[in-house]
C-alpha cells in the first residue's frame, strides 16, 4: 500500500522506497517542480538532460520525467541507456541546459530509488534551490 510521506529533498535530492513512496505519481510530481523551476528562472526553453541508473524501474521512471517535461514544452534528452550521475553533469553543461535529472538512490540499497535535480552549473542543487 502507498505511503502517504511528503516528499522531502536533502542534500542530494530525493530517496525512497520504490512502491512505497517511490511512485510514478511522486516521481511525476518532482518533475512538474523542476519544469516550474526552469520556468521560473527562464531556463525552461534551454532543456531538460534525464538519465538514469541500473537500478529496477529507472528506465520507465525517467522516461516518465520526460514525458512530463515534454508535455509542458521543455525540450528534453533523455538518455538511451544507463548512464553514471556525472555523465548527466556533464551534458548539463555541454548542452547548456536548463538542469538535468538523475533517477538514482546512489548508495542506498536496491529497494529504493531517488530523483536527483541537477542545475544549470551540473551540480548538487543549493539547499535554497530545494
Amino acid at each position: 500500500m502507498a505511503s502517504e510521506s511528503p516528499i522531502r529533498f536533502g542534500t542530494d535530492g530525493w530517496r525512497a522506497l520504490i512502491a512505497r513512496d517511490y511512485t510514478f505519481a511522486n516521481v511525476r510530481a518532482c518533475a512538474h517542480g523542476v519544469c516550474r523551476l526552469l520556468a521560473a528562472h527562464g531556463n525552461a526553453d534551454r532543456g531538460l538532460v534525464v538519465g538514469y541508473d541500473s537500478r529496477f524501474g529507472s528506465a520507465d521512471f525517467a522516461a516518465e520525467v520526460a514525458a512530463v517535461a515534454t508535455s509542458l514544452g521543455v525540450p528534453t534528452t533523455l538518455a538511451d541507456r544507463v548512464v553514471p550521475t556525472p555523465v548527466v553533469s556533464f551534458e548539463v553543461i555541454r548542452r547548456k541546459a536548463g538542469g538535468g535529472v538523475v533517477i538514482t538512490a546512489s548508495h542506498n540499497s536496491a529497494a529504493w530509488n531517488g530523483f536527483k535535480y541537477k542545475p544549470d552549473y551540473g551540480g548538487s542543487a543549493a539547499p535554497e534551490i530545494i
